[in-house]
């Protein structure tokens, strides 16, 4: 589903992703992990055109970079930002009215009813300003919003940062959620425990390079990669 081949990504000066590879297949959930600083939110913000890059990054056979990131979300992209970036003025339920395409061309994955059943919280709050949320609240907000155009595949930065134990867990619960109804996931993680339950197959970021990929379970029993490449 998603393929990308030495991808290459800079801020300025700042050589960002040095000749990153991932792979992605249907209805699959792979998650990154990595320090802060390694790449791994620059890389999903190239894969929505958020960010200039160079390679090679193909989504259903069809190329990603160059394109607009309206033009990617149309193509069955979904991506929930590390800062939520919601509409705080805005109502819960105007919120997520703003993540339903113009025009859908595949059968929808995700509906309103859908958000309400996954956190009934939201449905209590639909007139209430996005802004007056509590932070989990907003992070479901973000990913049902993104949901909302019913994405193959959803790009999400850190859902679990600044949460209660609580919260990380509905959060969990919801990724697994997305994961049984075939949607696709990329998920960037520091949590490791979220990140080993939840993943299919794993890789590991250092230095905008891609330095372990295999099964959860192989990279639990690398204790070498998690000293060098994780623990502080």
């Amino acid at each position: 589903m998603l393929q990308v081949r030495n991808l290459h990504a800079y801020y300025g000066k700042s050589h960002v992703l040095q000749g990153v590879d991932l792979d992605v297949a249907e209805a699959e959930v792979v998650c990154i992990v990595g320090r802060n600083g390694a790449g791994r939110s620059t890389l999903l913000k190239a894969l929505m055109g958020a960010v200039q890059a160079e390679g090679t990054a193909t989504f259903a056979g069809q190329p990603l970079l160059g394109r607009q990131s309206f033009e990617i979300a149309r193509m069955g992209l979904g991506y929930v930002p590390e800062d939520r970036a919601i509409f705080p003025t805005l109502s819960v339920e105007h919120n997520l009215s703003l993540g339903v395409p113009a025009r859908l061309k595949r059968a929808p994955r995700w509906r309103l009813q859908d958000c309400w059943d996954a956190f009934p919280r939201l449905k209590e709050r639909a007139g209430a300003p996005a802004g007056a949320l509590s932070g989990g609240e907003q992070q479901m907000l973000t990913i049902c919003r993104s949901l909302m155009g019913s994405p193959s595949l959803i790009l999400i930065d850190e859902p679990t940062e600044g949460l209660s134990p609580q919260m990380v867990q509905r959060v969990s619960e919801l990724l697994r959620l997305i994961a049984s109804r075939g949607i696709a996931i990329v998920l960037v993680e520091q949590k490791l425990t979220i990140a080993l339950e939840v993943s299919q197959r794993l890789y590991l970021m250092g230095h905008g390079r891609m330095v372990f990929e295999g099964t959860p379970q192989a990279f639990a029993e690398r204790a070498d990669l998690r000293r060098e490449w994780l623990e502080v």
